[in-house]
């Protein structure tokens, strides 16, 4: 299947990997352009890179929404023949440069059930570090044309960073919002994720863009929702150790389906003992 970027507003673009349903978010400016997140594999890296070529041959400026796989495993690809910045949050860019091995060797841990091919194209996958570190927040100029980088604080992992493209009211959040799936709990900070989606509310107007970490784009109503059931899911969370109540019992009544909810619980109960 060819992958082609798509155009969801002026000179942005929008790609939908079709494994794992990951977006990847391309900024035109005056000669120059920006990719944000670059994929799984260096295979999937070349296919975007081949289907940017086709709406411009302007060099490409990396940024990555955080450190799972399929967001910036392609770094090396697409950023390193080019020697182009990698912009990131400092806590994912010190975790590509200091634990690769470690990243590497847990997406293929949790590829390998599901697809052995995937996983072995993973375990070979050379990690290119982001080269520039983010700590709140950064402007990007891409050709005369300002990209806002923003960590508004810990969600889906401890370094979620969102792409704000202001001349066009489009932001990009990772998986801070996700559309074709619930929210990813693993390395979450589920009591902090609310109020990092209310400061990303706080960003749109009723005519922002959003650019999901996986699924379709969406609006800020979807925003609202999503904020809505982390601060039912807050809640619960707090009540139920509060209560000493089994993670279990909680997880049966938050708003997601019962597997992500009961790790979003006991991440949650990590939180609230300061071991997440």
């Amino acid at each position: 299947m060819t992958i082609a970027f798509t155009e969801i507003a002026d000179r942005v673009y929008v790609l939908r990997e079709p494994m794992l349903d990951v977006n990847v978010t391309l900024v035109l400016g005056d000669g120059e352009a920006l990719v944000v997140d670059t994929l799984s594999t260096a295979a999937q890296a070349a296919e975007l890179v081949t289907a940017a070529r086709v709406v411009t041959p302007a060099p490409l400026t990396v940024v990555n929404t955080h450190h799972h796989f399929d967001h910036c495993f392609g770094n090396a690809t697409v950023a390193a023949d080019q020697q182009r910045p990698v912009y990131a949050h400092q806590a994912t860019a010190q975790l590509l440069r200091e634990h690769a091995a470690a990243c590497r060797r847990e997406a293929y841990d949790e590829m390998l059930p599901a697809d052995p091919g995937l996983a072995a194209e993973l375990a070979r996958t050379t990690i290119l570090a982001p080269t520039h570190a983010v700590r709140q927040e950064s402007a990007v100029d891409i050709g005369g044309r300002a990209v806002v980088l923003r960590h508004l604080g810990r969600g889906h992992t401890e370094g979620d960073l969102v792409v704000q493209v202001p001349d066009a009211d489009v932001l990009v959040t990772g998986d801070l919002i996700e559309e074709s799936g619930p929210p990813a709990f693993e390395d979450a900070y589920p009591l902090e994720w609310v109020e990092t989606v209310a400061a990303l509310l706080r960003l749109t107007t009723p005519g922002t863009v959003v650019v999901p970490g996986h699924g379709a784009v969406v609006g800020p109503d979807f925003i609202q929702v999503q904020h809505d059931d982390l601060a039912t899911m807050s809640w619960l969370i707090r009540n139920g150790d509060a209560d000493r109540a089994p993670a279990e019992r909680v997880a049966a009544r938050t708003p997601f389906d019962p597997e992500a909810g009961l790790t979003a619980v006991r991440r949650g109960y990590a939180e609230l003992r300061g071991d997440a």
